[in-house]
Parts: structure tokens; sequence; C-alpha cells
């Protein structure tokens, strides 16, 4: 299953009001495991940047005067998310915001399935914030690299967070690991795994049990393998 985090930086709060794209962030994950494949994208708005946006995101109209148009970037982008389905924090902003853009070049909108972490923060913790910052104080996830809103580092942070909202970052794998405290002091992982249905047939004839047995035997009461079958016997 591959799904796309997403994030966005804008001139504002409304395209429909003029506002426009300046940055995406893209980051993949494969059965919920970030992959280290990402798409990232500054983009000329063709207007100036308002101040109260250049406050949130750092993007200046100097910065943005060489970069790219949207039209000129719109194919790569949607060659990168292709039919995977995107994660967005707050998913009808980005979404309005792209789906404009894509108008405005006389492209496609996009028809991807969305999943808005904000709807799912509500659900699993009604009543609490629910802001990015919010939950990664929640889950105790470092965002202290986010002094201004970036849509790549936002997706990278966003992924982490999202991982946690449907189980944590082990929700996909079959080994499960738990971590214990021994009397040290020291941290230890102990990997717990299901047991099979069946057990798997024996590959060791009667006949090298029984010489194995005799060579261990050999080696004393102290030998490791004595230890072990003695375990097993238990």
């Amino acid at each position: 299953m591959r799904e796309i985090v997403l994030d966005t930086e804008t001139t504002g709060l409304s395209p429909q009001g003029g506002d426009r794209l300046v940055e995406i962030g893209c980051v993949e994950l494969i059965n919920h495991i970030p992959t280290g494949k990402t798409h990232h994208v500054y983009i000329n708005p063709e207007r100036s940047m308002p101040e109260e946006a250049f406050r949130v995101h750092g993007l200046s109209d100097e910065f943005l005067a060489d970069k790219p148009v949207f039209k000129a970037v719109a194919e790569d982008f949607r060659a990168f998310i292709g039919d995977a389905t995107l994660v967005i924090h707050n998913a009808p902003f980005d979404m309005g915001f792209l789906n404009a853009e894509l108008e405005w070049a006389g492209l496609p909108r996009l028809t991807n399935e969305v999943i808005d972490t904000v709807m799912v923060a509500r659900q699993k913790h009604p009543g609490a914030r629910v802001s990015l910052d919010a939950l990664c104080k929640h889950y105790g996830i470092d965002n202290s690299r986010r002094t201004l809103h970036g849509a790549l580092l936002d997706s990278e942070i966003l992924a982490e967070v999202y991982l946690e909202l449907i189980g944590g970052k082990q929700v996909s794998l079959a080994l499960v690991a738990e971590v214990e405290t021994s009397s040290t002091g020291q941290m230890a992982a102990r990997i717990a795994v299901a047991q099979r249905p069946v057990p798997l047939p024996g590959r060791i004839s009667a006949a090298e049990a029984e010489a194995h047995a005799a060579f261990v035997a050999k080696m004393g009461e102290s030998a490791i393998w004595a230890q072990y079958a003695a375990d097993a016997a238990q």
C-alpha cells in the first residue's frame, strides 16, 4: 500500500481570493513505513508575498523570484503522487489549493483518496487540540526544527504523527518490539513473535539426535549445550 504524506505553503488562505501555492513537500510511505523518497519544490506564485504569510513560512518575493511556476512542476508532482492515498493535515485547505492550481494550469483535478489527519486525530482524541504541534507534544515527537512552517519538514513530522495516530510505528510489522529496563538501567529490546499454529516438522533424525546427546554428555554438565537441553526439557 502506497501513501503520500503531503503539505503545502501558500501566500494566504484562499485560492478564490487570489492566493497561490509557493511550496509542496511530499513523503512516501509503503505499508506505513517511510521509504526515504520525497518530492519537494518551491513555486513562483506570480504575485507578491503578503507580510502575514511571510511570517509563517519565511519565503520572500526575492527567494521565489527565480523558482518555476506551478504549471512547470505540475506533471512531476502528479507523477510522484500517482494514484497513492494522500495523507494531509487539514486536507480541505491543501486540496483546495492543489486543485485550483491544476485547473488554472489546464490540468485535471486530483481524484486520489485522501486521509485528513485532523479528522483522524479528533476521532481518536475528542476534545483535545489537534494542531500538528499539539500532536507532536502528545506523542513525544521532536519538532524543535519547526521554527517556521516548511512543506517538506512538516510532511516528515506529519508522517511520524500519522503512524502514531493509526497505532504506532510498528503497525505494519509482524514483529513487535517491546522495550524493557534491565536491573542495570539499560534499555533492552525484546521481540515478541506470534507462534505458528502448526509446528514445523523436525529436521534431525533420531540417530543424529542420539549422536548429539552423546557428544554433549562428553563435554560435562557445565557445557552450554547441556544447559539448553535442560531448559528444553522443562
